[in-house]
Order: C-alpha cells, then sequence, then structure tokens
C-alpha cells in the first residue's frame, strides 16, 4: 500500500484534487470530516472544547457552533495551540484506523487528505507528500470569489496559513491547479501512475 499526503491552501483546489483521486480509485481519508466528526454531541471532545472555550461556542441544539469558535481561535495563537492540543492527538487517532481498515479492504493507494498536513508535522503518516499549488494572484482571485470576501480579508485568511511556496519546498509531488481542470486532471493521473508502480 502507498500513502500519498495530499495538502495544499485555502481555496487552492486541493479537495478538486482529491475528488480526481477517488474518481480513480483511491481511498480517501478526508481529516476535515474526521474533525468534523470527532466534535459531534456526546464526543468527548466537544465537553473538552466547551469547558476551555465556553457555553458560547454551542449552537441551541448543542452542537459546536464552528463560525464562533473559528472566529476564536483565527486571531489567537494561544487559543489556537488549546483547541489543536484538544482535538490533534484523536484527529491522527482516527486517521491511523481509518489507514487500517483501508489495508484491510485491499486499496493499494490511500490519500490523507489533510489541509495543515505539514503545519502539523504528520508528514511522516505518509509516503509521499502532494502540493496542490497555484500562484499567490490566483488563490485570492479564488478565494474572493467563493467566500464572498474583500481583497483584504482573502488576503488576512491566506496570510494566517504556511505559504504555497513554502510547502512546495516539502514536496515530492507539486500539482499545478492554475490552469484548467484538465490539465490538472492529466497532472493527478500522471502522479497516480506513479504512485501506483511504486506501491507494487
Amino acid at each position: 500500500m502507498h500513502i500519498i499526503g495530499l495538502t495544499g491552501g485555502i481555496a487552492s483546489g486541493k479537495s478538486t484534487v482529491s475528488k480526481i483521486l477517488q474518481d480513480l480509485g483511491a481511498c480517501i481519508i478526508d481529516a476535515d470530516k474526521i474533525a468534523r466528526r470527532i466534535v459531534e454531541p456526546g464526543q468527548p471532545a466537544l465537553s473538552e472544547i466547551q469547558a476551555a472555550f465556553g457555553r458560547g461556542i454551542l449552537l441551541a441544539d448543542g452542537t459546536l457552533d464552528r463560525k464562533n469558535l473559528g472566529e476564536i481561535v483565527f486571531n489567537n495563537s494561544t487559543a489556537r495551540q488549546r483547541l489543536n492540543a484538544i482535538t490533534h492527538d484523536r484527529i491522527k487517532l482516527a486517521i491511523g484506523e481509518a489507514v487500517e481498515k483501508a489495508a484491510a479492504a485491499g486499496y493499494n493507494i490511500v490519500v490523507l487528505d489533510v489541509p495543515l498536513l505539514l503545519e502539523v508535522g504528520w508528514q511522516h503518516l505518509a509516503d509521499t507528500v502532494w502540493v496542490v499549488y497555484i500562484d499567490r494572484e490566483t488563490q485570492i482571485a479564488r478565494l474572493m470569489e467563493r467566500d464572498g470576501l474583500t481583497g483584504t480579508e482573502a488576503m488576512a485568511r491566506i496570510q494566517s496559513q504556511m505559504s504555497l511556496d513554502d510547502k512546495k519546498v516539502y514536496a515530492d509531488t507539486v500539482i499545478d491547479n492554475s490552469g484548467s481542470l484538465a490539465e490538472t486532471r492529466r497532472q493527478v493521473a500522471k502522479a497516480l501512475s506513479a504512485a501506483q508502480k511504486a506501491a507494487r
């Protein structure tokens, strides 16, 4: 089995690449979906988050107010570290369990779709690291269009993450998503073919 660590930046098109890989038969383990699952009502992580940040981070139905929590941790590194201490080990454990299930199911290519793969130092969980890349100007334009943000707002969100240029340094494979969908698909298929050879 060959494990690909897939990462990128906000509005870089990582989800598009993940979908292409899934269509081509890879098993996708989505860290964002796991992160949402571990903070559902009744989960220990939600109780710990409430204890750390107060009842104000819950909606009326008892679910996590992700928008409110996001605003709390976005500009506060101490709060962000506190949240990460509650969630990261649980997410990592669930990823490991999902990899074991994929292996048991006979997948030869498993993709860890992890937005913060490099920031949290989880690249060792993968055999290779793929970075979905676009230039900064395109990233700003796509984020403004996607989320209805001003240029300043888009830039603030982009600068809160490790830059795509810095991520490229860690990449074994760079998927340049600046062009057409067809061109991205071609790059993914070529890189996946190489990964499948490595898996054999």
